[in-house]
């Protein structure tokens, strides 16, 4: 059957939301930049929401801005509405918005239960009612001191202390979301955006699980709506139709009884448009964020929340917003369903800010995609700025039309390896004037990133991208093809760059050496029929064989599904190594119906995954019945087992003894032991003026470190 692109043209067309008229369907949905300073909008901050101005995007909606700054805030490096001190970085962030061309909405919040900086600033943090319970902490043994260190600094390792907020602390903060609305309206900006979700105060009022007032604001969800429905009538009256006036709500709430039902959410959002709504913007909330934060606010689903939508749409008049990892062809057939009038980015925007206008050109294929790694959100939970795995300019957007300037002399570049880091290191050298020839003993593109989209299916348009603008860019790739000291020296390069990735080295344990014990490399080979199986079960070659032939290893998602019928591999397995290759290993395995026990000879699983995507991977390996050890070292591997010591700790994890164990296994995968090395950077550099190393080759950082390597030494060839 014949491939059809979706189409994309519902994304096109222009809306509009209130008074405002919007060119397009696409929406910027709020992320935290935290770039502020004392809640201050500075240069760099409104260089990144102009940057996404600029490519197309239909309106931009900033991240959280504090009501009642400092008091109600999160950050001090989040943007405040409180004081008139606020107005002139508000717009100049308005006038680059719209000499973007887009339109500017400020996302208006009072963070009630987790205002950060009440705590630290020895403030009661403002609650509908003190909260019962506590969070699920378990996720955080998979934290390193380092991380845990972090997160305590930002509240200066105080506890938070809880005030229930009465009729006059509800009124006054009323006015706060009124006169920042009309700061908003003074800085020149189109529209505010009123948070009711998240757990928030407002959101905390609507939720049952939050909220158990006996007051005219507890109770039924018309009463527990009553505070936002106050807040968004007054601002509504205050701003009439100078500005549109969104409310962000949950459709959902995950994770925890007595949280915010959809039916439930459906009828807030028609007490939204009754109080003056001109949209409704619908997101989700996990409501434990060490557990379920990946299906809310950052779901790690496609389309995630676009079925609550299409819930709320069904209920309402007024225009409805989805967001959730919303691809382009998923909010365009949203848009087509009916389910959403738009549809709103958030990290797909943050790896290409020209979203849009890519759309636009009918070149849907050059849009750089997300890879769902949650490598930004992360540095939010210690108050830092986001950083992109995918794109290194993301909160330094002034440097990248640098990076990309013309080379001041053209240059021969061969870069070795055609992996991630090599292939991006082809695509910005090309663009900067250089002839780049690229050159991997292998038969195809990515390298490990090609092998690592058989557990993590996101890594995959990635390598598409890269390969797709590689070919439009003309760089002459060579497969199959040997980097010999012969050939670059028949290829008389300026500059070679080494990206050969890491080394996988076999244990170096009894046993060790048996044939039914495999590194990455050897795993590969087995699945793709590419590299060398010599020494391996004969039934695994031939798989591996087979594979290759009937061309069903081209695609990871092709293998990912064969494997699921057909896969070659023993009933019992044992991984040997936790961190993020071993657990995403150890759960595909398992999901596959083998027998997986896991080895890991720490304590933290999945570094060096971000930590809202390890904290899930972790719990998900153990839902697909993943024996996991910690503390585990492998000594011994025979003919059907494992032998290893298991160090027995205390209660505050010191260690006491170990034991001896074994584990079945008609496999062994060995996932630690990654190192880098470039030996080839040494044979070369007799031979060529300038020798370079990216990628896992210089050191073991996966994607981000192959894209962030690459980057740097591609911008200075």
């Amino acid at each position: 059957m014949p491939h059809h692109a979706p189409d994309l043209t519902p994304l096109l067309s222009p809306g509009r939301i209130g008074p405002v008229q919007l060119d397009n369907r696409v929406v910027m949905s709020a992320m935290d930049m935290n770039l502020s300073i004392d809640g201050v909008i500075e240069e760099e901050d409104v260089e990144h929401f102009v940057s996404r101005a600029r490519g197309g995007t239909g309106m931009i909606i900033t991240g959280c801005c504090s009501v009642g700054y400092p008091a109600g805030s999160t950050s001090t490096k989040e943007p405040g509405l409180s004081s008139d001190h606020f107005i002139p970085g508000l717009k100049a962030l308005a006038d680059g918005v719209h000499a973007g061309g887009s339109k500017l909405c400020v996302q208006m919040v009072h963070h009630g239960k987790v205002a950060r900086i009440d705590t630290v600033s020895d403030r009661p943090l403002q609650v509908a009612s003190v909260p019962e319970g506590a969070y699920d902490m378990s996720a955080l043994a998979d934290n390193t001191p380092t991380e845990l260190g972090k997160m305590g600094a930002v509240t200066g390792g105080k506890k938070p202390t809880y005030h229930e907020v009465t009729h006059d602390d509800i009124a006054e903060i009323t006015g706060q979301y009124v006169s920042a609305a009309r700061r908003v309206r003074e800085a020149g900006a189109d529209a505010v955006e009123i948070h009711c979700a998240h757990g928030y105060l407002l959101s905390g009022f609507l939720t049952r699980a939050d909220n158990r007032r006996t007051d005219r604001y507890g109770g039924s969800l018309e009463n527990r709506a009553r505070f936002a429905c106050e807040v968004i009538a007054a601002v509504k009256e205050a701003v009439g139709d100078d500005l549109a006036v969104l409310v962000r709500v949950s459709g959902r709430e995950f994770g925890e009884e007595g949280g915010l039902s959809t039916n439930e959410a459906v009828q807030a959002a028609q007490l939204f448009q009754a109080a003056g709504a001109d949209a409704i913007d619908v997101t989700g909330w996990g409501r434990n964020p060490f557990r379920n934060f990946t299906d809310g606010p950052l779901p790690d689903r496609l389309g995630a929340f676009v079925d609550l939508a299409g819930a709320v749409k069904e209920a309402v008049r007024i225009p409805v917003v989805t967001v959730g990892r919303v691809l382009p062809e998923i909010g365009a057939a949203a848009i087509a369903a009916g389910k959403a009038d738009f549809v709103a980015m958030g990290r797909q925007l943050l790896a290409d800010p020209d979203l849009v206008n890519k759309l636009r050109a009918g070149t849907p294929e050059r849009v750089r995609p997300c890879i769902n790694c949650y490598v930004c959100v992360q540095e939010n939970f210690w108050d830092d700025v986001p950083v992109c795995a995918v794109n290194p300019a993301l909160g330094n957007e002034g440097a990248a039309p640098l990076t990309l300037a013309k080379a001041p002399v053209s240059k021969k570049v061969v870069v070795v390896g055609a992996g991630p880091s090599g292939l991006e290191v082809a695509r910005i050298a090309t663009q900067r004037g250089h002839r780049v020839t690229v050159v991997d003993k292998t038969d195809r593109l990515g390298g490990t990133l090609w092998f690592s989209a058989l557990t993590t299916p996101a890594n995959y348009p990635l390598l598409e991208w890269l390969r797709t603008e590689t070919a439009r860019l003309g760089v002459d790739i060579r497969l199959s093809t040997e980097a010999t000291p012969a050939l670059i020296a028949e290829l008389a390069p300026d500059a070679v760059v080494i990206a050969t990735g890491a080394v996988r080295e076999r244990p170096a344990i009894p046993g060790g050496d048996l044939p039914h014990v495999h590194t990455g490399d050897t795993m590969r080979a087995l699945m793709t029929g590419v590299g060398d199986t010599s020494g391996q079960a004969w039934y695994l070659r031939l798989a591996g064989r087979l594979g290759k032939l009937t061309g069903l290893t081209k695609t990871p998602a092709r293998v990912a599904a064969l494997t699921r019928r057909i896969l070659p591999v023993g009933k019992d397995v044992v991984v040997i190594g936790g961190s993020l290759v071993g657990l995403e290993l150890a759960e595909f395995l398992a999901e596959r119906g083998r027998n997986v026990t896991l080895l890991h000879d720490e304590q933290q699983l999945g570094l060096p995954m971000a930590l809202p995507r390890r904290w899930t991977a972790v719990r998900h390996a153990k839902e697909a019945g993943v024996t996991i050890h910690r503390h585990a070292r492998a000594v011994r591997i025979t003919e059907h087992a494992v032998e290893f010591d298991e160090a027995v700790t205390g209660k505050r994890g010191e260690v006491l003894d170990t034991k001896r164990s074994s584990a079945p296994a008609s496999m062994v995968i060995m996932a630690a032991g990654v190192s880098p090395a470039a030996p080839l950077a040494q044979r070369f550099g007799e031979m060529v003026p300038e020798v370079h190393v990216v990628g896992d080759a210089g050191s073991v950082d996966y994607i981000q470190g192959a894209i962030h390597t690459a980057w740097k030494v591609a911008s200075a060839l």
